[in-house]
């Protein structure tokens, strides 16, 4: 019986889903910790461990912030918010504190969404010690007059760390292609799970390829300040080494494929993902950069400008289940996600295709036949097409015109061209310049 490996690796994404889901991540913490325990299981990660109140670039890494317990008693004695239903209730980087306040107090101090009733909103305090819980409107509104115990069981950790994590697939050259998300935010599953579930499965398939040109360097960071610190201990190296990079999130909502470029879109990133998903012949939006959204913004900043680009599924930010508990199982498809690895597989494949190369010949045309090159066997339709391929490759193998040109510029596929490339090499007409 033959293996549905489509359906294989969509059972494996909801496996990890379900494992990862329960757990409250932050910015730092055991949190993130036992989520990079679990992805090691599949992808062997290295630990970085960055100390709380040291410097990365303009940014100072937090106390480490430990949630034992949160809760608020209504007047007739009941829990009537608890982190054990849902973490989202508690700002994260809540504040310690115990208490009892009337409802006017408490009101001041609770976070709804009036547009949708029935979700509870995401929100951070990471920089400022201050408190708060999310509800829902709904139950906003439900609340009586009284007291209200409040118990909010935090600490905050002077000399922990926060928690990144890589791991390094080697390949037969030194440059490298990064692929980056990011492990920080609790019970969110398009804008969290979905770009460690892709990037997990990403890498699995990768290992499994033979003759790897690129190195493949994955990243899984906490959004922002994580970034900043993983680009202050690892830029230099990025900058020398790095030949493309992704930024992978929200890859498991509703929507097409957005591929957002880098600040000059016209880097190889920018140009091998418009290729790759050209290609593939499916829905996509190329969109020009704007400096928010997520780590991609980080990668491109003053004194880094990394050719990072970002894939994620429509402009999360724009989507009404954005930053609420309704970003949810009920949101995501495990195909999509898995469709997404395939276009974030061909793009990584688009790179490994590419390069420019420089006709040996010293005037005109080479003489295929003399080399054995001038296709005669085979459907007259596949000798046509090879036969271009060949002319093309060689026409523009001038040093300055790489494959990606030469397909966008034919309307040949990459495959056909390098396999084309791989002919005239052998033969000794064709030297590669990178």
């Amino acid at each position: 019986m033959a293996v549905d490996v489509a359906n294989l690796e969509c059972k494996e994404l909801e496996e990890l889903f379900d494992r990862l889901w329960p757990i409250t991540r932050s910015l730092t913490g055991n949190g993130v910790r036992e989520t990079h325990n679990i992805i090691s299981e599949y992808v062997p990660l290295e630990r970085i461990e960055v100390a709380c109140g040291s410097k990365a670039f303009d940014w100072t890494i937090p106390d480490e912030w430990k949630l034992n317990d949160a809760y608020v008693v209504g007047p007739d004695g009941r829990r009537i918010i608890d982190v054990a239903d849902n973490n989202l209730h508690l700002i994260s980087y809540s504040a310690p504190f115990k208490g009892t306040m009337s409802l006017r107090e408490l009101d001041k101090r609770l976070h709804s969404i009036s547009e949708q009733p029935d979700a509870i909103p995401y929100l951070t305090s990471y920089y400022d010690k201050n408190w708060g819980f999310c509800i829902t409107q709904n139950q906003r509104d439900s609340l009586i007059e009284g007291n209200y115990q409040i118990v909010i069981d935090t600490e905050f950790i002077q000399d922990g760390s926060m928690t990144l994590s890589e791991a390094v697939l080697p390949g037969e050259s030194e440059k490298e292609i990064l692929i980056s998300t990011y492990t920080c935010h609790p019970s969110m599953a398009n804008n969290e799970l979905s770009g460690p579930l892709a990037s997990t499965m990403l890498y699995r398939r990768l290992a499994q390829k033979e003759n790897r040109r690129f190195t493949y360097r994955f990243a899984y960071l906490v959004e922002t300040v994580g970034a900043v610190a993983y680009l202050s201990l690892r830029g230099e190296h990025l900058k020398e080494n790095l030949e493309a990079g992704l930024v992978v999130t929200c890859l498991g909502g509703a929507g097409e494929l957005h591929y957002k470029n880098t600040v000059t879109k016209d880097t190889i990133i920018d140009r091998a993902s418009k290729k790759a998903l050209d290609e593939m012949e499916i829905p996509y939006q190329s969109v020009s950069f704007f400096p928010w959204g997520s780590d991609e913004r980080q990668y491109g900043s003053p004194g880094i400008r990394l050719p990072v680009g970002m894939l994620m599924r429509g402009k999360f930010f724009e989507q009404p289940e954005y930053h609420t508990s309704l970003d949810n199982k009920d949101l995501i498809s495990f195909t999509e996600i898995s469709e997404a690895v395939d276009a974030l597989e061909t793009i990584c494949e688009t790179l490994e295709l590419n390069g420019t190369f420089l006709s040996k010949i010293e005037c005109g045309e080479p003489q295929f036949s003399q080399y054995g090159l001038y296709p005669t066997i085979g459907a007259s339709r596949e000798i046509e097409l090879e036969r271009q391929a060949l002319m093309w490759v060689m026409a523009l193998s001038d040093g300055e015109h790489d494959l990606i040109d030469i397909a966008n510029l034919s309307d040949l596929k990459m495959a056909q061209l390098s396999h084309a490339v791989k002919k005239c090499v052998e033969a000794g007409i064709l030297g590669t310049v990178k």
